[in-house]
């Protein structure tokens, strides 16, 4: 039965690895870039570092997209603007002062000629000229051109700005031909002084954007994307040749022929084929590293699920960017990666991790080996600073750190390719800064982590091993003497972890819960009965023990009504492993000689510790609590005590899921030894004071 079980539970591990890893695989292929990579490594500047190349097939020259920037803003700057003339202005300006001018004529019959039609006609020129509502000078859009177009109905024409009027210069040459009149036909100076001449006069030409931005529109797509066209066999670039600005042109420019001529047809699958191959292989990796190294997180669906979700979100984000021609990869916080990793898993799978995703994006990146190299190094360099993350200034210093190794490591490379460092480019600093920038997000990302995944950060066992908790401020209130005990064996598991490795913060926070199912009953335990009757006195053994052993058991319903991490949990469930509440065991057997116990009564239920910081408190919680019972502490029965229940421990079995060494263990063995001796030090008696009368 266990056989079988044994097998079912193995295809179930098999199974459920097989959908995980298949849909990050999915997921990796749908977010990686479907088009063909060129076989081709070049930089602009730097030598070709291939064999010959000839171009294998007639492509076009494409212009670089700076050259056909500048032609777009040359067309903007060139463009001439288009003002839609209102071609019934001058008609009904004109005629309105004609018959002004023949309603005030008819009280002067002895005026001679038609001076009404001469100015009228006058008026009208004005108005075919062309009338802007201020002076040219004074239109931004005119600003540096010397002509426009004059739209007039369906038909245009091309206006020199200096012939146009604005409203003044009309009424002004308007009144200046008036006194011309005056001056020729003198009886009509009466009827002139009547007239407002500037209510004659108002804009007729006004700006159309529309049409304007049609002809620039038109003009733009015109531009040819091309120059010239290289044959199928002509040489391209011969190797060592330095790639200069036209060499550079002429690949990018095979560069995207290739990738467009091998993206279709039967190309198109194989291309498909071929990334869903290298995906797998680099999902494979994962799986032989985690088997090899970090098996516990295979076995654990939310820590690898937590961790195939970052790789795949590095991705999409790297990948997602470097479709915008605006944002430079280098933008993209990459160092998070291994940082988050670091946290809350070990800086050897961050670093791991770190390898496998600048790989897998560097393959689509430009200068794939300069983003590999870059990214490797500032995400170890990011790992080994990150030891921990318990306080504000670390996410700074990584930061700090991060920004040095980009830009060390990139100014070494360009200076290696350039010769100089002159010629590095400085803007990428920038890229670089915001990116270091970036990292202070990782405080709430990794709080949305451990809420959303349920995991445990240095800064929550922080704050969890904070006394003024509600839970630990509980215990201190109820059970006293326990919280004394607890904090005891914190300190004392924590000076143990500084030495051996581990995560201190954990094993001090683990330390000061694991007994927090005594405030349930906390007079039955001895820590807690000063001045009053130990109530154990009146039960049977096999009761005494219930209830001692319940202390586990009421510590994790506790510990889950308080909501306090799975990992603290484990310290409750194990500091007692599977070991017997022998005190009452052995009464029972001394005070029945004659009958044996049933050991279920007696046991506790486990289980054994699963980490080196719970099998620490398991180990010093037995022997501070057995110390305190010796009545003389001295060096050499301390030393026996340690020695023979790290032993008997050893001998139950009691840690061989916890990952402690023989090595480990005696250097328990020697700090609790050391420790104990300066708790229970003796101090000198001082002789009385004699009082003189």
């Amino acid at each position: 039965m266990k056989s079988y079980r044994q097998t079912l539970k193995q295809y179930y591990r098999i199974f459920y690895w097989a959908i995980t890893f298949l849909f990050t695989a999915i997921l990796l292929f749908w977010i990686l870039p479907g088009e063909p990579k060129f076989k081709y490594e070049y930089q602009k500047g730097a030598p070709w570092k291939h064999e010959v190349l000839v171009a294998p097939f007639d492509f076009a020259i494409i212009k670089p997209v700076k050259e056909i920037a500048e032609e777009k803003q040359k067309i903007e700057s060139s463009a001439i603007p288009y003002f839609r003339t209102d071609t019934l202005a001058g008609i009904q300006q004109s005629e309105r002062f004609a018959n002004d001018f023949r309603q005030l004529q008819i009280s002067r019959p002895d005026i001679q000629g038609n001076p009404s039609v001469l100015l009228a006609g006058y008026l009208k020129q004005l108005y075919n000229t062309g009338i802007l509502f201020q002076s040219p000078e004074s239109y931004d859009i005119l600003k540096g051109k010397t002509e426009i177009g004059k739209l007039s109905g369906n038909i245009s024409q091309k206006v020199e700005i200096a012939n146009l009027l604005s409203e003044k210069t009309a009424y002004n040459a308007f009144s200046e031909k008036a006194r011309l009149v005056e001056a020729l036909y003198p009886e009509t100076a009466g009827i002139l002084a009547k007239l407002d001449l500037a209510g004659y006069i108002r804009a007729n030409l006004s700006y159309d954007p529309e049409t304007t931005q049609k002809q620039i529109s038109e003009a733009i797509s015109g531009i040819s994307h091309s120059r010239g066209a290289i044959q199928a066999g002509q040489r391209i670039i011969l190797g060592g040749e330095i790639i200069d600005d036209e060499k550079f042109t002429i690949l990018e420019s095979l560069k995207q022929s290739y990738e467009k001529k091998q993206s279709i047809g039967i190309n198109k699958y194989m291309i498909s084929g071929g990334k869903m191959a290298m995906v797998m292989v680099f999902l494979l990796l994962i799986f032989m590293y985690l088997n090899s190294y970090r098996e516990e997180i295979l076995n654990q669906f939310r820590r690898l699920a937590f961790l195939l979700f970052l790789l795949v979100l590095i991705v999409l984000v790297s990948i997602l960017t470097n479709t915008y021609s605006s944002i430079h990869i280098y933008a993209v916080p990459f160092a998070m990666l291994p940082i988050v990793i670091r946290t809350f898993y070990d800086s050897r799978t961050a670093i791991f991790f770190n390898i496998v995703a600048a790989l897998m994006i560097g393959f689509y990146a430009p200068n794939s080996f300069e983003f590999v190299l870059l990214q490797f190094s500032a995400g170890t360099i990011a790992v080994f600073s990150m030891v921990r993350m318990h306080r504000r200034v670390h996410i700074v210093m990584a930061a700090f750190w991060v920004l040095l190794a980009y830009l060390l490591v990139y100014t070494a490379i360009n200076t290696i390719k350039e010769g100089t460092i002159l010629n590095v480019d400085y803007r990428m600093f920038l890229w670089f800064a915001a990116s270091s920038l970036l990292i202070f997000l990782l405080n709430p990302l990794i709080y949305i982590f451990e809420k959303v995944f349920g995991f445990i950060s240095d800064v929550t066992l922080i704050e969890l091993s904070d006394t003024n908790q509600p839970l630990l401020r509980k215990l201190a209130d109820e059970a006293p003497g326990t919280f004394q005990h607890s904090m005891q064996i914190a300190n004392l598991a924590e000076e143990i972890i500084l030495k051996i490795g581990g995560n201190p913060f954990l094993v001090r926070a683990g330390a000061l819960y694991h007994d927090i199912g005594k405030i349930a009953k906390a007079d039955y335990f001895t820590e807690n009965q000063f001045g009053i009757k130990n109530p154990h006195d009146e039960l049977p053994y096999s009761k005494s023990a219930e209830i001692i052993i319940g202390h586990v058991g009421d510590g994790i319903k506790m510990a889950k009504k308080y909501k306090l991490p799975e990992k603290l949990i484990e310290f409750i469930a194990t500091h007692h492993g599977t070991t017997k509440a022998k005190y009452f065991y052995l009464k029972f057997r001394n005070e029945n000689p004659g009958q044996e116990p049933d050991t279920i009564n007696f046991d506790y239920p486990g289980p054994l510790p699963q980490s080196k910081e719970a099998a620490v408190v398991m180990l010093v919680d037995g022997i501070e609590a057995a110390s305190r019972s010796l009545e003389d502490k001295n060096e050499s029965n301390l030393r026996d005590l340690i020695n023979k229940m790290v032993d008997q421990k050893v001998n139950e079995q009691q840690l061989v899921d916890s990952n402690l060494t023989f090595r480990d263990i005696n250097t328990i063995k020697k700090i609790l030894l050391n420790k104990l001796i300066n708790i229970y030090h003796v101090r000198i008696p001082y002789p009385n004071e004699e009082i003189k009368k």
